[in-house]
C-alpha cells in the first residue's frame, strides 16, 4: 500500500480483529481513527442498492462531488469495471481478507487523479458478508480537488492482502484474484 492513511486503517483493523478473521462493526471507535474519517466509507451488503453506502467521509464526498450515503457503491465506478469491483468485494467478504486497489478517478472534462482503495471485511452481530469498511484516498491531491468532481472511478490494479500469511520476518503474502501467490519480503540489496 502506498498511502499512509490506508496503512493506518489496515493496522487499526488488524489490531481490532485480535486474531479473528474480521472484527465486529460495533468494535470500531471513530475517536481512535479521527484523522482517517474523512476518507472512510462503510458499506452494507444489500441488494437494492447493491452494496449500499451507509456512511462516507467528507473528503471522499468532496472528491466525488456529492453525498454518497444511500447509493450503491458500484454507481461510482465505470460500467465496464463494476463486475471486477463486485468480484473483488465478494472475495473480501467470502475470504474475510482485506484487498487494496489502485484506481483512476476521472472528471468529465478529462482530468484524472490516482487513488488507492482499501476494502476491509467486518462482521455485524456475528454475521459475515454484512458490512465492509474501506477508504479511498488520492495519492497526490491535485489543485482542482473539490472544485471538479470525479465522474467515475476506474480499476487499474487490485490485490488481496492475507494478514494471516505474515511470516515472522514481517513479509506478507499477496494474492491477486485468479493468480498464484506472491511473497513480498521487506529488504533491499546489500
Amino acid at each position: 500500500m502506498k498511502h499512509p492513511s490506508a496503512r493506518a486503517l489496515l493496522a487499526y483493523w488488524d489490531r481490532l480483529r485480535k486474531g479473528r478473521a474480521a472484527p465486529e462493526r460495533a468494535e470500531i471507535d471513530p475517536a481512535e481513527i479521527g484523522r482517517l474519517l474523512g476518507d472512510i466509507f462503510l458499506l452494507e451488503n444489500s441488494e437494492n442498492p447493491r452494496h449500499a453506502v451507509r456512511l462516507a467521509g467528507t473528503r471522499l464526498c468532496a472528491l466525488i462531488g456529492h453525498e454518497l450515503r444511500g447509493r450503491g457503491f458500484g454507481a461510482f465506478f465505470a460500467a465496464e469495471d463494476r463486475a471486477t469491483l463486485f468480484g473483488l468485494m465478494e472475495a473480501v467478504a467470502d475470504g474475510q481478507i482485506p484487498a487494496v486497489a489502485s484506481l483512476l478517478g476521472e472528471t468529465d472534462d478529462g482530468r484524472s487523479v490516482d487513488l488507492e482503495m482499501l476494502l476491509l471485511p467486518l462482521r455485524h452481530r456475528g454475521r459475515t458478508h454484512a458490512r465492509m469498511l474501506g477508504s479511498i484516498v488520492p495519492l497526490d491531491v491535485p489543485y482542482w480537488t473539490g472544485t471538479e468532481p470525479l465522474a467515475r472511478l476506474r480499476i487499474k490494479t487490485l490485490r488481496m492482502i492475507h494478514p494471516a500469511d505474515r511470516g515472522t520476518d514481517g513479509a506478507a503474502t499477496i494474492r491477486q484474484p485468479g493468480s498464484a501467490r506472491l511473497r513480498v519480503v521487506q529488504g533491499g540489496l546489500s
